[in-house]
């Protein structure tokens, strides 16, 4: 796979922006995946609109890592998503703290 994404391509007089992505949990393209995920981008976030797994099982701190770093190249600020536990959904946020704006040091002085 290729190293650094653009969410912008230009050709011509066109821009493409990505705005929606389908991730597949497979080693190799075509074969039978194991989990599917869809992303919604919008502005400097991004939406973890679904996360579903064959065998209804969690996903793993490789498989979350994997989403940060996708969404660290597309040089989204935010990671958006539902965590469902026994019926009940929890909203998370997470910072793609590589991506934030350095924030201003305030000191006091007199």
């Amino acid at each position: 796979m290729q190293a650094g994404i653009s969410r912008f391509t230009q050709i011509g007089d066109w821009i493409f922006e990505v705005k929606m992505v389908r991730a597949l949990r497979v080693s190799d393209y075509g074969q039978p995946y194991s989990a599917v995920s869809t992303l919604t981008a919008n502005g400097d976030n991004i939406y973890i609109d679904t996360q579903m797994t064959r065998n209804n099982e969690e996903l793993s701190r490789e498989d979350c890592m994997a989403f940060y770093e996708f969404c660290k190249q597309l040089e989204m600020k935010q990671i958006q998503y539902d965590k469902v536990r026994q019926g009940t959904r929890f909203p998370r946020v997470v910072d793609i703290e590589e991506n934030q704006r350095p924030r201003p040091r305030i000191q006091l002085v007199k």
